[in-house]
C-alpha cells in the first residue's frame, strides 16, 4: 500500500472509531414533520448502520435556508456538479492532501496492486429509500462501463492494460474492483469529478432501460423518437458530464440534494431540496445537509452574475467570476453586497497556456512548429512582465508550465526556461530558420512566399485570455509574426480543436498542485485538451490506426506514462513522472505566460463552516470536497 492510500485507510478508522457508538441522532424539522404524519420513515431507518461522522469546520450547524449560486445558459453542467460534489467511492481530504473513504466505510489494496477491495455501508440509501448495494456497483461497471455499445471506448481512468475494470460482488457491503495488470493511480483517479461511475447507476430504477433486464428497452427508445436503449439510459439516468444527468426528477441519487425544478431546455434556474436519506451526520449526531435547499438561477453573461453579487443576490460563487480581473468590482462592493471575497490557491500550471499545434492543417507552418527554435523563437519574442501587469493585476510571475515550486514533482526547467523577453535573440533564431525576409507591413515571409500568420483559437468567455493575447499579438509583432486571434463560444472552440483546425490554442492549463491526474500539457494523454496535437493522442490510443504518428519523445512519455500507472511504490513511481517533465522541458511544446493568480470567489456573510482555503482545481473540484453538506446560515 503506497503512501496515500495508508493516509486513506487511517483516515477511514479515525472517522468511524471517532463516533460514540451510542450517538443520539437528529434531523432536520421538516423531516421530522413529514415522520410523525406517516409520510417518511423514521431516523435510524434512514440512515446507514454506521453514518460517516463530518467534523463541522468551524461550529455546529442549524437547519434552513436555501443557498444560490448562479449557473450561465444551458450548458454549465459543471456548475452543478462542482457544489453538489461527486458522491464518489472516495473523495478528497478538504485541504486536498490525500483520499479518504466516501460512500465506502473504507478500501484495501491486494499486494499486486490489481485489486481494490471496498466496504460499503450496511443499511445505506438511495433518496428513494431502496438499498444502495453492492449489486449497484456490478450494475455500473459490468453492465454499462463494461459494455461496448454504451461506452464504445470507456473512459481512460478505468482502462489499464488494455481492458477494462470488472467488478466482483463479495457480499451485499463487499466488492471488488479488478484490473489485469497493476494500477496505483486508481484510488485518486476516483477521487476526481470523473470518477463517479461506480455509484451513479442506481440498478432498481436504470435496470429497465437496459436490454439485459428489459428486452423491450430499444422499442421503449424508439417511442420516444431516441435511436436505442443507450440513448434512453443516458436520458433517464445521465453520465458525469451531460446535462441529463440533471434532468430528470425521478432518478435516485447518493447525493445530499436531490432534484426539484430539473436543468435544461429554457430552464431559468435548477432547484434542489434535502436528501432524506443521507448518510453524513455532524459531531452531534445531525443528519447532513444543514441547509434546506438549493437554487442555481442560470444568468447567461458574467457580468450579469457580478451585478447579482453585488446586489447580495448570490450566497457563494467561484465559477465564472474566478478571474483576477473580477478582484477589485467585488471587493468595492462587499459590504453593501453582504459578502466577502476569498482568494482560492489556483491548481493550474500556469495562469494562461498557449499550445503549439505540430499537426496544424496550415501545411506552410507545420514544419516550423516542429522545430524547437521556432517554440523559443515565439516565447522569447513574449513580455511576461507586461502580461502580468496588465492582465494580471501584478499578482504572478513569469512561468511556463509545470508543477509549483511548492510541488514534489517541480521542475525549474519546466517552468522558468525562455520566460525572459529577448527579442535580439528570437529574430536571429526565426532568420537562421529562413524566414528572415519579411512584407512591406514587417512581416516574416515563407521561403515559398506568403506572411507567417499564425491562427490561435480562444473561448468569448475568457476576456482576460483574449486581453493577454491581444499583447502577445503586438509583442510577437515585434519579431515580424502576425498572430490571428479566433474568438468564439466554447462550442465552437472545442469544435475546431477536435476538427484540428488551429495553429494555436490557448486555454487555463491544470497540473500546478496535481500534474499527475493533469498530465495533459506534458504528454499528449487527453483527447480533447493535449493541443500539443489532438492527432498524437488519436494515434496512441488508437494503437496506430487513427490520428497521426508522434515523434518518438512523445512514444516515450506515454511509454513511461504506463509504467508509473504500473509501478508498486511510491519511489518508483515518482522517477518515471519526473523522467516525462524532463522530456517535456526539452520539448517545449506548450508556452505558459505567467503563474496562476488566486481564484477569487465570494460568500455570504451569513454562510457559516465555509473553509476558506479550499484550492480552486477541477480534479478537487472546488468546492465540492470542502462539504456544503455541513455549509448553514447563521441566524
Amino acid at each position: 500500500m503506497n503512501k496515500t492510500m495508508l493516509i486513506s485507510a487511517l483516515g477511514a478508522i479515525t472517522t468511524f472509531v471517532a463516533a460514540p457508538s451510542a450517538l443520539a441522532y437528529s434531523e432536520a424539522p421538516a423531516l421530522a414533520a413529514l415522520v410523525r404524519e406517516g409520510k417518511l420513515p423514521s431516523l435510524d431507518k434512514r440512515l446507514p448502520g454506521k453514518p460517516e461522522v463530518i467534523k463541522p469546520v468551524d461550529h455546529i450547524g442549524t437547519y434552513g435556508g436555501t443557498l444560490r449560486s448562479a449557473l450561465r445558459g444551458n450548458g454549465d453542467v459543471n456548475g452543478i456538479l462542482r457544489l453538489i460534489s461527486p458522491q464518489g467511492l472516495v473523495r478528497w481530504n478538504t485541504d486536498f492532501s490525500g483520499v479518504i473513504p466516501n460512500v465506502a466505510e473504507s478500501w484495501t489494496l491486494s499486494p499486486d496492486a490489481r485489486e481494490f477491495s471496498f466496504k460499503l455501508r450496511a443499511g445505506m440509501k438511495w433518496s428513494d429509500g431502496a438499498p444502495f448495494t453492492a449489486d449497484d456497483i456490478l450494475f455500473a461497471v459490468n453492465d454499462l462501463l463494461g459494455n461496448k455499445q454504451f461506452f464504445t471506448a470507456p473512459p481512460s481512468h478505468y482502462v489499464n492494460d488494455g481492458k477494462v475494470v470488472t467488478a466482483e460482488k463479495v457480499d451485499d457491503t463487499t466488492v471488488k474492483l479488478k484490473f489485469t495488470g497493476a494500477y496505483r493511480a486508481f484510488i485518486e483517479q476516483l477521487a476526481t469529478p470523473l470518477g463517479q461511475h461506480p455509484v451513479m447507476y442506481p440498478k432498481h430504477y436504470c435496470q429497465q432501460f437496459h436490454p439485459k433486464y428489459n428486452p423491450k428497452a430499444d422499442e421503449q427508445a424508439k417511442a420516444v423518437k431516441l435511436s436505442d436503449w443507450t440513448a434512453l439510459m443516458r436520458q433517464k439516468c445521465g453520465d458525469i458530464e451531460v446535462s441529463t444527468r440533471w434532468g430528470n426528477v425521478d432518478k435516485p441519487t447518493l447525493d445530499p440534494w436531490v432534484l426539484v425544478d430539473p436543468y435544461g431546455g429554457n430552464s431559468t434556474r435548477v432547484t434542489m431540496k434535502r436528501n432524506p436519506y443521507f448518510w453524513q451526520v455532524d459531531t452531534a449526531g445531525n443528519q447532513l445537509p444543514y441547509i434546506d435547499n438549493i437554487r442555481f438561477p442560470i444568468i447567461s453573461e458574467p457580468e450579469t452574475i457580478i451585478l447579482s453579487i453585488l446586489n447580495g443576490q448570490l450566497d457563494f460563487q467561484v465559477r465564472h467570476v474566478n478571474n483576477i480581473q473580477n478582484r477589485p468590482v467585488l471587493v468595492e462592493g462587499a459590504t453593501k453586497g453582504g459578502y466577502k471575497v476569498l482568494g482560492l490557491n489556483d491548481s493550474n500550471a500556469t495562469g494562461l497556456a498557449v499550445f503549439m499545434n505540430q499537426t496544424t492543417k496550415n501545411e506552410k507552418l507545420r514544419p516550423f512548429m516542429r522545430q524547437k527554435d521556432f517554440r523559443v523563437a515565439l516565447s522569447l519574442a513574449m513580455d511576461r512582465k507586461e502580461i502580468n501587469d496588465i492582465v494580471f493585476l501584478g499578482q504572478s510571475e513569469p512561468w511556463q508550465i509545470g508543477p509549483a515550486r511548492a510541488n514534489k514533482y517541480y521542475n525549474e526547467k519546466l517552468a522558468k526556461q525562455y520566460t525572459t523577453q529577448d527579442l535580439k535573440t528570437a529574430n536571429e533564431l526565426l532568420d537562421k530558420l529562413g524566414l528572415a525576409k519579411r512584407d512591406s507591413e514587417g512581416y516574416r515571409q515563407y521561403p515559398s512566399g506568403g506572411r507567417v500568420s499564425l491562427g490561435v483559437i480562444v473561448s468569448i468567455a475568457s476576456p482576460y485570455q483574449i486581453e493577454a493575447l491581444e499583447l502577445m499579438r503586438k509583442q510577437w509583432f515585434k519579431a515580424g509574426l502576425e498572430l490571428v486571434i479566433q474568438s468564439s463560444e466554447r462550442s465552437l472552440y472545442y469544435d475546431r480543436g477536435n476538427n484540428n483546425d488551429y495553429d494555436l490554442s490557448v486555454d487555463s492549463l491544470a497540473g500546478g498542485y496535481d500534474p499527475t491526474q493533469n498530465p495533459r500539457g506534458f504528454l499528449a494523454v487527453h483527447a480533447q485538451e493535449s493541443r500539443q496535437s489532438l492527432p498524437w493522442v488519436r494515434w496512441l490510443d488508437s494503437g496506430g490506426k487513427q490520428g497521426e504518428e508522434p515523434p518518438a519523445s512523445m512514444k516515450k512519455r506515454r511509454e513511461l506514462f504506463d509504467q508509473w500507472k504500473d509501478a508498486k511504490t511510491d519511489a518508483e513511481a515518482d522517477a518515471l513522472f519526473k523522467q516525462i517533465l524532463v522530456i517535456a522541458a526539452d520539448e517545449l511544446e506548450v508556452l505558459g505566460t505567467v503563474t496562476p493568480a488566486k481564484a477569487v470567489a465570494i460568500k455570504s456573510n451569513r454562510l457559516g463552516n465555509v473553509y476558506e482555503k479550499m484550492p480552486w482545481s477541477w480534479t478537487y473540484p472546488t468546492p465540492g470536497p470542502s462539504l456544503l453538506q455541513q455549509w448553514y446560515f447563521v441566524k
